[in-house]
């Protein structure tokens, strides 16, 4: 077993990482930006070290910074989170040419995932159902017309480096697609530097369902249930659940086996997370993420095992201590993503806590960096903490979170806390009859 891991994040996702470190009996060491100098994950670590200014990219980006941090202090790995560099196979080469292990899957794992074209086909190989669309990238109009016409209207162009969105967009009919197609390119050449778009069907009210996988990476796999992440605006999760109010148990086992299988005969090592559309009761591959997740807690929640601990183990080289025969879902539970904005134009809002308070009682979980005095600073993500509540049922679950919220204060900077009240009242969220587009159909109805 490692005796001291780097964490190569800040904020929650660190602490999260910090805590079950101290719990296993392992020596930490936070990396941190001049504007996180008085960061929660540094007070808690073990050990810290400066790693550049404010800026993203000279600090948290900053490779050889990180490697540094880690030779200075003798760390023997590095756990990513998620985010800035948990998915950059250059990085994890660089730790690996250093003799500093990487705590996620291989390096061809995260180039092959990381390229949806590539990720596509190997899933098609492995037998995991994809959405119709184009094989390979389109490059040009020509074969974007001739590849739309022949899947149907309305289609997706998408960027094959992408996320977030980003490179991604509608095409509703043949006029539109020219303009489109040159857009989607230029945004993903400006985000990516990297050009390469290519055309799935669009999926009019899907549901986006994501499989958690873990793998030892000797052949070795499993899933641990599914998570729903429909509820999202502009194709960031806001809120996620599990298990699915929209899918049937059957179903989600049918498509687990299916995941296993696949991250088996890849050899994956560690967690990720195969994403799907569902539509009509049928399942379409959109994504792999060779990370550990935002909304990884409420997984953790109804199997009842610390992902990260997995995680570490498996890295060390002392493998996966479940099978999948003894992975038991019990109860259901639910995480609010809360983020330093004001609503309703969902802008940052950065700027000084002056009060915090947690919920607590039985089955909530408050994963937060924040407190009070703490100065939420501009430069990063605005998400500040999530709320993670467990219970026997889904109708429990909402309840409880609908308490979990009243007892949360923050107080200093604007939140997303109201946004949560709203939905929880929303009829078809309370029936879960809800799919990708209800929120931003929902935000629109309210602005009028």
């Amino acid at each position: 077993m490692f005796k001291k891991i780097l964490i190569a994040n800040r904020g929650e996702i660190a602490l999260r990482v910090i805590r079950t470190c101290k719990e296993m009996g392992i020596k930490t060491v936070a990396v941190y930006s001049q504007a996180d100098v008085n960061a929660m994950h540094v007070r808690m670590a073990d050990e810290s070290v400066c790693i550049g200014p404010a800026e993203s990219a000279k600090s948290y980006l900053s490779i050889p910074s990180i490697i540094s941090a880690c030779e200075i202090t003798g760390s023997e790995a590095v756990h990513p989170g998620y985010g800035f560099l948990s998915e950059n196979a250059k990085f994890a080469e660089i730790l690996g040419d250093h003799e500093i292990k990487f705590i996620g899957p291989s390096v061809s794992h995260i180039n092959t995932m990381g390229d949806k074209i590539n990720a596509k086909n190997k899933m098609v190989e492995f037998g995991v159902p994809c959405v119709p669309g184009s094989n390979g990238a389109v490059n040009n109009i020509e074969d974007a017309r001739i590849t739309a016409r022949e899947i149907g209207f309305p289609v997706l162009l998408k960027a094959a480096a992408g996320g977030g969105g980003i490179g991604m967009k509608i095409v509703f009919d043949d006029p539109q697609l020219e303009t489109l197609f040159f857009q989607a390119k230029s945004e993903a050449k400006k985000s990516f530097n990297d050009d390469t778009i290519y055309i799935e069907k669009y999926l009019a009210k899907p549901r986006h369902i994501e499989i958690q996988v873990f793998g030892d990476g000797k052949g070795g796999g499993v899933y641990l249930g599914e998570r729903d992440c429909s509820i999202q605006r502009r194709h960031q999760k806001v809120l996620e659940e599990t298990p699915s109010p929209g899918v049937s148990a059957e179903e989600i086992k049918e498509i687990g086996e299916i995941s296993a299988n696949a991250i088996s005969k890849m050899k994956y090592e560690g967690a990720g997370t195969i994403e799907f559309l569902y539509e009509d009761k049928n399942f379409f591959f959109i994504e792999m993420n060779t990370r550990l997740q935002v909304e990884h807690p409420i997984t953790e929640a109804v199997f009842g095992i610390d992902l990260v601990k997995e995680q570490i183990c498996v890295a060390s080289g002392e493998g996966m201590s479940f099978s999948q025969e003894s992975l038991e879902p019990k109860g259901h539970a639910i995480e609010c993503r809360i983020n330093a904005e004001r609503l309703p134009t969902f802008s940052p809002s950065p700027g000084n806590i002056k009060e915090f308070h947690s919920p607590g009682g039985i089955g909530i979980r408050m994963d937060s960096a924040i407190y009070n005095g703490f100065t939420v600073p501009p430069h990063y993500d605005s998400l500040i903490g999530k709320l993670i509540v467990h219970a026997d049922d889904r109708q429990m679950a909402v309840r409880r979170l609908a308490r979990a919220l009243d007892e949360l204060i923050i107080d200093g900077v604007y939140t997303t806390l109201d946004l949560f009240k709203e939905i929880l009242n929303e009829e078809q969220f309370k029936s879960g009859e809800y799919n990708i587009h209800w929120l931003e159909n929902w935000l629109t109805d309210q602005a009028q």
